[in-house]
């Protein structure tokens, strides 16, 4: 192997893969190195794959789907065992383990397993799992080391009863009762999915509602939806104290109440992974939870380090974490290609059901006195709707009365994070509600919902128009 590179890749995780094959692909010398003991970071091995190939296996265990186009009534199938529902997971993740393999062979990426280090701002220093250690040097750096699961102090977190979100995978049977702490992204999801599979789940959060950065009506549905099927929520509360018992965990909350439940999740956000890399000895800047700090290009205060992903922070989604590596690769090797990660960036929360948003909420309108209309269709409404037996679904335009440009979409229902890139497609090209109105769409679909809320967008405007004429 050789000892200089143009690149050097720290993690293999979304960004650290792209990032890679990105310079690779245009003749650059890379190297990647990962300390994990598989390829593909926290979005393949603990996060973004397994938890949705989870919320897919909860929905055939527990015959969600079926009771809405059946009604057959039942929850969780007799003698499902932990194997059973993680079994899907594993070969899901043991696919992309090759598919990320094939991709750092087709590029010639030099695949290096250890810890690295940096040595000094050119160099870094790998300890081996084979044994020994190799000193790498580079033109450039791209730290894309990702992230993990933050411990609120006072937790006991080697408690067999306790789990994080990476943990939580490892889990040795599927419990009667759960607590949820935390009402964020993977606490929703987890707690929709055990709800799913008939446990009983309470969800604590030290905010108000659900999904805080949701807009309030789909957040609203959700936890409509979720509380129907028997999720219980607490809210305004934080946890003081737990007391760890041989079977059961006591939650003692700020507010003075108590609840038992047999484990519990703590999805209390993730920090970044760069303890152990040197980072400070270099100059590199750094924020809160080990983020660190880059430019509009992903690059750090040191000019040849670059830094993308989970490890920067928000939004901390793969899907722009490969695109922020990839603008970084292009500044860095100045490729003329991809200079920008697209100011529109949809988001998907995989709860049961699926929600996705992109835009501006509502909230956000009113919170920046910005004028907008909204126009919905219900799932109930559309003939695909009444066919796969969702009923419960929404799609929500949000556009502005001036010149109907469409500022936001928001969804809940099946297919939620698919369906919005129809909408997003539209917003990052300036349209308006009027592209789907002129769109066809194959019936029966949900796509057309587009069509029926954009019409429903109209009259409201069309109402808008006549009472503001009333005032003159």
């Amino acid at each position: 192997m050789p000892e200089h590179f143009d690149l050097i890749v720290i993690g293999s995780g979304p960004a650290g893969e792209k990032g890679a094959a990105q310079a690779a692909y245009f003749g650059k010398k890379v190297a990647l190195i990962e300390r994990a003991a598989h390829l593909g970071g926290a979005g393949i091995n603990t996060g973004t794959v397994p938890s949705k190939t989870l919320r897919e296996t909860a929905l055939y265990f527990s015959g969600l789907r079926q009771r809405g186009l059946y009604g057959i009534d039942y929850t969780l199938q007799d003698g499902l065992t932990i194997g059973d529902f993680m079994y899907r997971k594993r070969i899901v993740v043991e696919s992309e383990w090759g598919i990320i393999r094939r991709n750092l062979e087709r590029h010639n990426i030099h695949l290096v397993w250890g810890e690295a280090s940096f040595k000094d701002t050119h160099t870094v220093r790998v300890q081996l799992h084979e044994g020994g250690e190799a000193d790498l040097s580079a033109d450039f750096f791209l730290i894309a080391t990702g992230s993990a699961p933050f411990h609120p102090p006072g937790v006991p977190f080697d408690h067999p009863r306790i789990y994080d979100s990476d943990t939580i995978l490892h889990m040795h049977g599927i419990p009667d009762t759960i607590a949820v702490v935390g009402g964020g992204v993977i606490g929703a999801e987890y707690a929709s999915i055990f709800t799913a599979l008939g446990v009983q789940v309470t969800l604590i959060d030290s905010r108000q509602r659900l999904l805080p950065f949701v807009d309030g009506e789909v957040a609203a549905r959700l936890q409509s939806h979720l509380g129907g099927l028997g999720l219980r929520f607490v809210f305004n509360s934080r946890i003081n104290r737990v007391e760890a018992h041989p079977d059961h965990l006591q939650l003692h909350l700020n507010t003075g109440a108590s609840l038992t439940a047999e484990c519990a999740l703590f999805a209390a956000g993730r920090q970044s992974n760069v303890q152990g890399l040197g980072l400070e000895t270099l100059g590199v800047t750094m924020g809160e939870r080990g983020l660190v700090k880059v430019s509009d290009k992903y690059q750090t205060s040191v000019p040849h380090i670059y830094a993308a992903g989970d490890v920067v922070g928000f939004p901390a989604l793969a899907s722009t974490s490969m695109e922020q590596a990839r603008v970084a690769m292009t500044d860095a090797f100045n490729l003329q290609y991809k200079e920008r990660v697209s100011p529109v960036l949809p988001l998907a929360v995989y709860c049961i059901p699926e929600i996705s948003m992109v835009g501006l909420s509502e909230e956000d309108c009113q919170a920046k006195s910005i004028p907008y209309l909204v126009g919905r269709a219900l799932y109930e409404e559309s003939p695909r709707g009444q066919i796969i037996g969702d009923t419960s679904g929404m799609l929500k335009l949000i556009f502005s009365p001036a010149d109907k440009k469409l500022l936001g979409v928001h969804l809940i229902g099946e297919m939620s994070s698919e369906l919005i890139h129809l909408g997003s497609h539209v917003m990052a090209g300036g349209g308006t509600i009027n592209a789907f109105i002129e769109a066809v769409y194959n019936y029966p679909t949900l796509s057309d919902a587009y069509k029926y809320a954009a019409y429903d967008g109209l009259g409201n405007l069309e109402r808008w128009q006549k009472e503001r004429e009333s005032l003159q």
